[in-house]
């Protein structure tokens, strides 16, 4: 793929709400053993809504930027929960990445890519090794950013980030939570994977595979 268009981006969006209604119901069962039992939900609300906004968009007169910035208004709109506010920055700062670009190359969606990691790493203040969703997508972000210094494609970035995300994703098995509602749990927390790094996973599983 040589040249990402909005219409592309447009099925993306499509595809990560499609499978966040898949595994709704899995999320809320990891959450419900650590949290409140609802991020299944959250996430399925947050990427409808912003799955329906982008393909409302006219794609002649929309560049990728605008794509990523209806998305992030739409998911913060749907979502008050912890996750709104994550997954708005972490869209707000991929628009900015690619703004004025009228369509992505390869290296741009892998910036925008490595921009909105880093969002929900900033917005939520939050460390590997804490037992949220950055624990998958810092590692799935470093990844990809080391397999585009030797030159990979995006392809090969992107499969690179998602092998980072499912192991950061298994690590948080091993961790106590300290962010959140979990961290009430202290230790109980240990031996169940924080449902912010699935559905990071879900989520960089889709994009690698979109652009396969």
């Amino acid at each position: 793929m040589n040249e990402i268009t909005v219409e592309d981006l447009q099925r993306l969006f499509q595809d990560i709400a499609e499978v966040m209604t898949a595994e709704r119901d899995n999320l809320c069962q990891l959450d419900g053993v650590i949290g409140d039992a609802d991020h299944g939900i959250a996430m399925e609300l947050g990427f409808t809504a912003a799955a329906k906004a982008v393909g409302a968009l006219d794609p002649i007169a929309t560049d990728p930027a605008a794509v990523f910035n209806s998305a992030a208004k739409s998911f913060l709109n749907a979502v008050g929960a912890s996750s709104g506010p994550l997954y708005a920055t972490a869209f707000m700062r991929a628009g900015a990445t690619v703004k004025g670009k009228a369509s992505l190359s390869e290296s741009d969606m892998l910036d925008a890519f490595v921009a909105l990691a880093k969002g929900i790493q900033d917005r939520g203040k939050a460390e590997v090794g804490e037992k949220t969703m950055v624990d998958a997508w810092a590692p799935a972000a470093a990844a990809c950013e080391n397999a585009r210094t030797q030159g990979k494609t995006l392809q090969v970035c992107l499969a690179e980030a998602l092998k980072a995300a499912e192991a950061g994703r298994e690590a948080t098995k091993a961790m106590v939570a300290s962010k959140g509602r979990s961290a009430r749990l202290g230790e109980r927390s240990i031996g169940h994977v924080d449902p912010g790094a699935a559905s990071a996973a879900l989520i960089i599983s889709t994009i690698r595979r979109f652009f396969a």
